[in-house]
């Protein structure tokens, strides 16, 4: 069997955060634009207006979901929200066979059952707000849509989730966009050139 080359680069953090905002400026950036490859999810969830099929997730039902999961072509999954996430096993180990490297957006559990699987060529990366009044004004913001409801849960999530900043192998404080992704830009290359 080919050896495992590629890099997989866990990015996790609450809800509002700026992951996925962070996500997609690191893969748009000069240096890594054609070094990093993004995987795709599975979720039940309903897509969003902006959103397409096969680009931010594959679309699924709960019923291909278990069926996925008792395939075991799942490599990890969670449910949030009442919606169930996961990653297809499949496609990460066809990329790390191939020597690329990949980023993924995931919660601690996933975090660390990739890295228990791939020890020696998973790097994780944690997405802190300034504050949680930040953090609140931008789940706030982000539709007016959201419900007081939706807000406070994803708050007390949110809170719990900060915990875990410690487990991961890299914080960062996402306060200014362009400077956060510079210094991942930057923590990035240079664990793919070590």
């Amino acid at each position: 069997m080919k050896p495992v080359q590629g890099v997989i680069f866990i990015i996790s953090g609450p809800s509002g955060s700026g992951k996925t905002t962070l996500l997609k400026h690191l893969l748009k950036a000069k240096g890594l634009k054609n070094c990093l490859i993004k995987s795709t999810s599975f979720t039940t969830r309903p897509k969003r207006p902006n959103e397409q099929g096969g680009q931010d997730y594959f679309f699924i039902s709960e019923k291909e979901f278990k069926r996925q999961l008792k395939a075991k072509k799942i490599l990890e999954w969670t449910k949030y929200l009442g919606y169930y996430y996961a990653t297809p096993r499949e496609l990460v180990a066809r990329h790390l066979r191939e020597g690329n490297h990949i980023i993924l957006c995931l919660d601690l559990k996933g975090a660390l059952r990739v890295k228990r699987l791939y020890p020696h060529n998973t790097v994780t990366i944690f997405i802190l707000p300034p504050s949680l009044k930040t953090l609140w004004e931008r789940i706030r913001g982000r539709s007016q849509k959201t419900k007081e409801q939706e807000i406070d849960k994803r708050m007390r999530l949110a809170t719990k989730e900060l915990l875990a900043a410690p487990r991961y192998d890299y914080c960062l404080v996402n306060k200014d966009l362009a400077k956060a992704v510079t210094e991942l830009q930057d923590f990035i290359l240079n664990k793919i050139n070590t």
